[in-house]
């Protein structure tokens, strides 16, 4: 899992309501209705502020990111969960949570962060989730990928749950890592579970042949301005992102990234 920064998530909060309707100009749904449609949930069927869900600080590795708790706990509000933040740290904030109630945990170190259904034993990963969360979004934004050529950029955690969704939603997938192995073993994995995938060992030869794709990696600057058209659709959950901040502006409408809120919101939906 990719460490966030102070600065990539102290704003979050406060822009919800400015992210959820630039959401809808770009996908048609806000963020509640991408994640449950994420997670195969019909949101007609939940009712959200039933459910009490308790943010836990953990100091472990590097130490508690500035402002992310917070920013959790306002992604969670926004979508309706009641939401708090546990004043204890570790497992005495576990232990916090468990004696106020919460029935869901959500949770992260260095090296994992997950939500946890306490009542019955549900757990979502953040990588997996963001991979599937940004593969539905990108759904809608394509207006379905059946029969889509999408390249996935990375291998690891996000990348794989993108490619599983994407499969599944009938779109043929091509796989780049910088680390070929990492990209074989998942081609390899797909094909396996009956499902066609392409593997890319030339990046810019892939960007050339692809309009829609998904970068899960950890590079800036991964995806040059050349390889960006009109007709480009770019998912981006990767941090830092991948696309030249130029573009960024230029082709707005094409480009999806947040640094947390789709993952969170997908997260959610799995467990509860």
């Amino acid at each position: 899992m990719t460490r966030l920064k102070a600065d990539d998530v102290n704003q979050i909060a406060a822009r919800l309501t400015k992210y959820d309707v630039e959401l809808i100009s770009k996908t048609g749904c806000n963020l509640k209705s991408i994640a449950a449609r994420a997670a195969n949930r019909d949101l007609s069927t939940i009712s959200v502020a039933q459910s009490k869900i308790a943010v836990i600080p953990i100091t472990g590795g590097q130490g508690i990111i500035g402002g992310f708790t917070e920013a959790v706990a306002g992604i969670l509000d926004h979508l309706g969960f009641d939401t708090f933040i546990t004043t204890s740290y570790d497992i005495a904030g576990i232990a916090e949570a468990i004696l106020h109630g919460a029935e869901i945990l959500f949770a992260a170190d260095d090296d994992k962060f997950i939500a946890f259904n306490l009542r019955t034993g549900a757990i979502a990963d953040n990588s997996e989730a963001t991979g599937q969360g940004y593969v539905t979004a990108l759904n809608q934004m394509c207006c379905g990928l059946t029969e889509k050529h999408v390249l996935v950029i990375g291998a690891g955690a996000v990348g794989r749950g993108a490619a599983g969704l994407i499969v599944k939603l009938g779109g043929l997938v091509s796989i780049y890592d910088i680390d070929v192995t990492a990209s074989r073993a998942l081609v390899d994995e797909l094909r396996r579970q009956g499902y066609p995938a392409k593997l890319e060992t030339d990046l810019d030869y892939a960007l050339s042949k692809h309009l829609v794709i998904v970068d899960a990696s950890p590079a800036e600057n991964v995806i040059r301005p050349a390889y960006i058209t009109e007709r480009t659709i770019i998912a981006a959950p990767g941090v830092p992102l991948g696309v030249p901040a130029e573009q960024c502006g230029k082709h707005f409408a094409q480009i999806l990234h947040d640094p947390l809120q789709i993952g969170v919101a997908t997260m959610c939906f799995l467990v509860i």
